[in-house]
């Protein structure tokens, strides 16, 4: 009898649905199997199967509106290995990395000279490279000082590669005195305003005691993306009316909030 003819049961002894059937079938089967096409078997030898079944890759956020406003903070951190510290941590290269030296938790604390109004932060880890010294929980805090730090999140990684970014749904804070609202503050619930952000490694891969971060920067709206002056400032001096000439041009640089570089 050929075994085509048997029913074909699961591990209980009861008839097995065609559907169960095929999620275990093997190269095998496909191949021998009445009424496949050659063209259903060149979908599966293609790897279409497979990229059905790939996670979706979520694109990393966009940082090319906004500005980078590490350089306007102190950064320290708990500990440090020689050659390891801020410096490696601030680096663009992501080769390079902090590396602590000393028992849990690790800290790493940003603070900034004035308030300021985060919109976005984000750090790179690298599990490929640093298995056990990769982050597995941490968690994020912001305040006016070390003596009102709150979290606002904690994360947990399995195996993080690359650029990751930190939520900042709903963390609050008012963003900017609007006076065309009635001179009133805008507020945004993914704004935070702080001047101490601080980052807290709790564990990390495999127990391991010591911890690698390869970057970490923070971001703030760039007001000087796309600024205009007000057209009310100039003024023909012919007739004394608004010349439409002058439409669009750009705030001098000197107009401008100092920047620390």
């Amino acid at each position: 009898m050929e075994a085509a003819s048997m029913p074909r049961t699961s591990p209980l002894g009861m008839e097995a649905p065609q559907a169960a059937l095929e999620t275990y079938s093997t190269d095998a089967d496909i191949s021998g199997a009445d009424g496949v096409e050659e063209e259903d078997m060149e979908d599966v030898e293609g790897g279409d199967l497979v990229e059905n079944a790939e996670t979706e890759i979520i694109e990393p956020f966009d940082v090319s509106h906004l500005k980078e406003i590490g350089n306007l903070a102190s950064w320290t951190v708990s500990t440090s290995k020689p050659g390891c510290g801020v410096e490696a941590l601030r680096s663009e290269d992501s080769n390079l990395f902090w590396q602590s030296d000393g028992p849990q938790p690790h800290l790493l604390n940003i603070h900034f000279f004035k308030l300021v109004s985060i919109v976005h932060i984000r750090l790179y880890l690298d599990f490929e490279n640093d298995e056990s010294y990769t982050p597995t929980k941490m968690s994020f805090l912001a305040g006016t000082g070390q003596h009102d730090l709150q979290e606002f999140i904690e994360l947990s990684f399995e195996h993080p590669k690359g650029w990751i970014d930190v939520s900042l749904d709903g963390v609050g804070g008012r963003d900017r005195y609007d006076d065309s609202a009635g001179g009133d503050w805008q507020t945004s619930s993914n704004i935070l305003r702080a001047f101490v952000v601080q980052v807290r490694i709790a564990e990390n891969h495999q127990n391991g005691k010591d911890t690698h971060v390869r970057g970490l920067q923070i971001f703030s709206e760039d007001e000087t993306l796309g600024r205009k002056a007000p057209a009310e400032e100039f003024v023909s001096a012919r007739d004394g009316r608004k010349s439409d000439a002058f439409l669009g041009l750009e705030e001098p640089a000197w107009m401008r909030e100092p920047e620390l570089r």
